[in-house]
Parts: structure tokens; C-alpha cells; sequence
């Protein structure tokens, strides 16, 4: 890496709570940073890939939220928080009593990300940078804030799912209204209003439903 990730995330970041999960802190990125204004030239010129980490999206939001609001779901539980971002849902998950969490995400600066605000909450995370799509370690939950945003990877995440579905694990995916997000597979268990950032989204808020994952499509 051409930039130190603790050392750039410290110096472009504050320690926020996102608005629908007071509870939490992390390093996120405003208006106010300069990160927020760096086009994706300047990142690729300091080596970052897109900062997803640096933000709580929607999906995320009402996930973590979902999780805080019923712990009887993931405690004293193995847990997978996929595609963990800033890792707000598996910290939202070790809050709630699971035990262990494990934080995937590709992005490399996400590792950094996750620990410092794992730090930030005074739980444990482990991490892996290992794509784990198509894995099963025997996780009790899953938990996936915000993945359907596109065509190929919804593509991929929906039998590996399934799969993980149908051999008994809890899969719960928080999203706000996506396009490639399959709803004739899940069943709704809630949904929030999740304040976000118009920068980000296109409006102020996003109704955000927490879905669980079924083995096969749901019967009309």
C-alpha cells in the first residue's frame, strides 16, 4: 500500500455514531473530511480503493439495528458478518452476545478499518480478507447489510445462500430497496426508516427491510 490504512483512516475520519445505531461508534467519513471529496483518481493515485468502510449504509443500519434490537437471535452464536464494510454488523452481533464473529470483507483497507472500530466498541472481531462466497464453516448466522447492488454478484450470493439456508443457518440481509435484491426468496421480518447521506443515496432516508433468507423462493 502506498498509504498507511491506520494512519489515513485516523487522519480522515471522525468518531461518529451512525444515526439509526446510536449504540455504535465508528470512524466514518463526513462532509466535513477530506476523503469524502476525493475523486476515484485521487484514490487510486494514494493506493484506496472505493472507501465503503468509511460510511454506514442503509442496509448496514438496519441490520446491526435489527440485531441489537433482538440479541436472542446471534447470541452465544458463530457468526459471519459478510462483506462488513466498516464492520458496524458483526460489531452490532458481538454487542448482542454472538460469539465468535467473523468479518469478511476483499477490501484490504477494510482489515484496518474493522479492527480500529471493533477498538472503538470494546469487542473482538476476527477478519479475513478471503473471498468467502460458495464457503461454509458452519456458521450459526449470517448477516449481509446492503449486497444486492449489482446483477453478477446477486447472481453468486443466491445459491450460496440458499445453500447455506438449507443446511440450517440463519442468513439475514438488510436492504434499502436494491434493485437485484431477491425478495420472492426471503421472508421480511422489519423494516426501517434509516437516515442517510443524499451524497450517498438518492433522498435523505431509505426504508430499509431486514429479510430472512430461505432455502428456496417462497410460495406465492
Amino acid at each position: 500500500m502506498k498509504t498507511d490504512p491506520e494512519v489515513f483512516i485516523r487522519d480522515n475520519t471522525g468518531v461518529l455514531s451512525p444515526p439509526h445505531v446510536p449504540e455504535v461508534t465508528l470512524h466514518l467519513a463526513t462532509e466535513a473530511h477530506d476523503l469524502w471529496l476525493k475523486t476515484e483518481e485521487e484514490l487510486e493515485e494514494i493506493g484506496l480503493p472505493p472507501p465503503f468502510w468509511a460510511f454506514a449504509w442503509a442496509g448496514g443500519q438496519g441490520l446491526a439495528r435489527h440485531v441489537l434490537d433482538h440479541p436472542a437471535l446471534v447470541a452465544g452464536k458463530s457468526v459471519l458478518d459478510f462483506a462488513s464494510g466498516s464492520g458496524l454488523v458483526g460489531i452490532a452481533a458481538r454487542l448482542s452476545g454472538a460469539a465468535p464473529v467473523l468479518a469478511a470483507d476483499i477490501d484490504p483497507w477494510s482489515k484496518t478499518a474493522i479492527r480500529l472500530n471493533a477498538a472503538l466498541n470494546g469487542v473482538d472481531l476476527a477478519h479475513t480478507a478471503e473471498d468467502m462466497v460458495g464457503r461454509d464453516e458452519g456458521w450459526d448466522v449470517v448477516l449481509a447489510g446492503d449486497v444486492f447492488y449489482d446483477r453478477g454478484f446477486a447472481d453468486v450470493l443466491i445459491p450460496w445462500f440458499s445453500a447455506l439456508a438449507a443446511r440450517g443457518a440463519l442468513v439475514l440481509v438488510g436492504d434499502p430497496g436494491r434493485t437485484y435484491c431477491p425478495r420472492e426468496r426471503m421472508e421480511a421480518l422489519a423494516t426501517y426508516t434509516v437516515p442517510v447521506t443524499r451524497a450517498l443515496e438518492d433522498s435523505e432516508v431509505k426504508k430499509t427491510t431486514v429479510w430472512r433468507f430461505g432455502a428456496s423462493p417462497a410460495k406465492a
